[in-house]
């Protein structure tokens, strides 16, 4: 039976899932994650295993879930799965890397079993696909509805100080011309002299502000495009 195969041969199932991640590039995994990820999942597996076993079905689904997903994000699994998934996010993997995880223990279980000349039956290796894939399944959605909400706030974040440094560079601008007014208005001077060339230094910083800022609208809000394409504007101009 392939939950008592699990039990005996656990250490060595968690010891060649370990090795497979130190043998992945840029794979460098911490204590914390070695210790809830793949071994949680192979206790809960075990679980479902033989409550299968003994006709327990309801049982069985509250640990893993069923097949179909209809019940997503309810089970056991799901739960140490979303976790798992959080931190791999948070140690900077990717999520090819987050499937290779539960692919290492099913390829573990397949090569450890061959090698013991072990046979399970076909409902077992039903109930074994199903646990992988309702643990990829969650670990990989947790996965990008996280890494979804951090690139949201870093184009947030991006949007902001482009908003600040436009609102920086505008008020400097303005606070110029006005000025430049002011002391040609007090003095009686024309806008042909030195202080009508701040004037006009300043209205051209203006426009060219203005026009970058639009240029990055178009382009999307890169401004490396945006600056290229202001550029070759005022080349045609």
């Amino acid at each position: 039976m392939m939950h008592l195969f699990l039990a005996e041969n656990r250490a060595e199932l968690e010891r060649r899932c370990r090795d497979k991640v130190a043998k992945r590039p840029l794979r460098f995994s911490t204590e914390k994650q070695l210790s809830e990820g793949i071994p949680i999942f192979l206790d809960q597996l075990i679980r479902t295993l033989k409550a299968e076993e003994a006709g327990k079905l309801a049982q069985s689904l509250a640990i893993s879930g069923p097949a179909d997903g209809s019940a997503a994000g309810i089970s056991e699994l799901a739960d140490s799965a979303n976790t798992h998934g959080g931190q791999l996010l948070a140690l900077g993997y990717s999520v090819s890397q987050v499937v290779h995880d539960y692919g290492d223990l099913c390829q573990a279980v397949s090569d450890l079993a061959v090698a013991l000349g072990e046979q399970f039956a076909v409902e077992e290796f039903r109930t074994l696909n199903r646990c992988l894939d309702n643990g990829i399944a969650e670990a990989v959605s947790e996965f990008i509805q996280r890494r979804d909400v951090l690139i949201a706030n870093e184009q947030a974040l991006a949007l902001s100080q482009r908003i600040g440094f436009f609102a920086h560079e505008l008020r400097n601008h303005l606070s110029t011309a006005g000025l430049a007014v002011a002391a040609i208005k007090q003095g009686g001077m024309g806008v042909t002299g030195a202080t009508g060339a701040v004037l006009d230094r300043s209205l051209v910083g203006l426009r060219t502000l203005i026009d970058r800022s639009l240029a990055e609208v178009r382009c999307g809000g890169r401004p490396d495009l945006a600056t290229h394409g202001f550029f070759r504007e005022q080349l045609h101009q």
